[in-house]
């Protein structure tokens, strides 16, 4: 999936792919964001990932998906800020039945993007100038 990266002003950096965008910003001090700092929408891409899932797990089954929520937790080093866990708690309501709990899990743990963790990518980042944009 190729994206477009653009600026369009203040702390505001927004992601274009298809017919979307994924606007991101970055405090500051004395500025209220806009919208998502980019690691807080990575971040959300875990759960929400785990979630779709979860939730395809329960069509498959028709099981109701009402009820049932994730709540996600981090675990940083002190030292050096980054997260080094990442908990993932399938919240589910009393009548989910108690046969499929262990495989719910199971499938929250085929996320997509969890698993590029596990076989991270390269990055190959690269400059190059292009045509002014007319204003």
């Amino acid at each position: 999936m190729d994206m477009v990266i653009d600026f369009p002003g203040g702390s505001r950096v927004d992601a274009h792919f298809g017919p979307f965008t994924v606007p991101t910003d970055q405090p500051a001090f004395g500025y209220q964001p806009d919208a998502p700092t980019p690691f807080a929408t990575f971040l959300a891409s875990l759960g929400t990932c785990a979630g779709i899932y979860v939730l395809g797990f329960c069509r498959q089954r028709g099981i109701s998906a009402e009820g049932i929520r994730i709540a996600q937790s981090l675990e940083a080093n002190r030292m050096t800020g980054l997260v080094n866990k990442v908990k993932l708690d399938i919240q589910l309501p009393p009548t989910f039945p108690e046969k499929y709990k262990t495989a719910v899990i199971r499938a929250a743990d085929q996320c997509a993007v969890k698993k590029h963790f596990e076989h991270p990518p390269q990055f190959e980042i690269s400059a190059s100038t292009t045509e002014a944009v007319p204003a």
